[in-house]
């Protein structure tokens, strides 16, 4: 997965937005104001952190520990740094879309109820 298909893949899920709150360099990807998916636009090959179940978390480092780690510079127990390069796009997206029910189930129920409505 490519920067383009990224931007292309987390703009497709329901009510998400992008911006670049912290420098010109890192690109974040939210939904109700909250991030679930940040990355460098100036890191090669592509890497991108993600929120995750703690659970989830350990065994995805643990299963690939050459490609996803604890999360860089964001709370380990919670995030992984992903190197995109070399995984199945399927799994990628996996973790994109479990990073956003992660977000999305945080978010307070008159908010989340709001979104469904619209």
């Amino acid at each position: 997965m490519n920067l383009e298909e990224l931007r292309e893949y987390c703009l497709s899920l329901p009510h998400v937005t992008e911006d670049m709150p912290f420098d010109e360099d890192i690109l974040v990807f939210r939904i109700c104001n909250r991030i679930f998916v940040l990355t460098s636009l100036d890191t090669i090959p592509l890497r991108v952190s993600l929120k995750c179940n703690p659970e989830r978390a350990i065994e995805l480092r643990e299963e690939y520990p050459n490609k996803i780690v604890a999360g860089y510079h964001l709370n380990k127990k919670h995030w992984n740094t992903v190197l995109l390069e070399g995984l199945s796009l399927s799994l990628i997206k996996e973790m994109i879309q479990h990073s956003y029910e992660q977000v999305l189930s945080k978010v307070p129920k008159k908010l989340a109820n709001s979104l469904i409505a619209n």
